[in-house]
């Protein structure tokens, strides 16, 4: 029997307890994890401690919960998706607070997003052709809101991430796309010109099908310097009027 010291942490020490039974296996995928009356008795704690430990687990997304008569908590199975998901939540925290600058951002994406797209150029099956032609088919188009745009734009550089078949870059493909192009768009998008994006990107996607790296990877290059000066403008138009709010301000006192 496992015992826990007895403290305000017990729920999380329970919780770690379980996820290092899960990380090393001990508790494998798609096994029904103990039920609470069980837990309880082994951690020597009340089912609500234990069921707070379960909510821990869960958010992390390391347990699931089924219904039913064969239901239960099970240990969840692991895919890039799931793992994409909680770092995606991750970044956008560290941006929101700052943690996270611009620099860093168009640095990781021009870096990461070279490697992919020369990695797609190569590797590229029809299939993923079709799969980033039908992202770009859906973005150029006039009537959708700035949200869904930089929505698709993210499918269309995530589509190019697929296609490099390389599983560590495309899952750090989510968090550059999923979390600081929007993270960089919320800023920039009253000022970004649609039709400079998506001639950008079909230069990106012509010259992927003609498994040419080195044009593909300069139209990228391309798109990111725009970005980069669109958000540098933007940024430059915000200061502009707070200095000018400032100023109104001290003039009314």
């Amino acid at each position: 029997m496992t015992t826990i010291e007895r403290n305000p942490g017990l729920a999380r020490q329970i919780a770690d307890s379980l996820q290092d039974d899960i990380l090393q296996n001990r508790l494998t995928v798609s096994e029904r994890l103990p039920s609470e009356a069980e837990l309880a008795e082994r951690f020597r704690v009340s089912q609500p401690t234990v069921r707070e430990a379960m909510k821990i687990l869960a958010a992390k997304k390391l347990i699931r919960s089924k219904r039913g008569p064969k239901g239960g908590v099970f240990v969840n199975t692991p895919s890039l998706d799931m793992a994409a998901q909680t770092l995606h939540e991750t970044t956008n925290w560290l941006v929101s607070l700052g943690v996270i600058q611009l620099p860093d951002i168009v640095e990781t994406r021009r870096k990461l997003g070279r490697m992919a797209i020369e990695i797609a150029c190569e590797s590229a099956t029809r299939e993923d052709h079709k799969r980033i032609e039908n992202a770009l088919l859906e973005l150029d188009h006039t009537n959708i809101s700035d949200e869904d745009f930089c929505r698709l734009e993210v499918a269309f550089h995530q589509a190019v991430a697929e296609a490099s078949r390389n599983a560590v870059l495309r899952l750090m493909m989510v968090v550059v796309n999923q979390s600081l192009i929007p993270a960089a768009n919320m800023i920039s998008f009253q000022f970004r010109q649609r039709d400079k994006v998506i001639a950008y990107q079909r230069q990106i996607f012509s010259a992927i099908l003609n498994r040419d790296a080195a044009e593909a990877i300069a139209a990228f290059d391309a798109l990111i310097d725009y970005q980069s000066s669109v958000y540098d403008m933007a940024v430059q138009r915000r200061e502009e009027k707070q200095s000018a709010a400032a100023a109104g301000s001290l003039a009314g006192t």
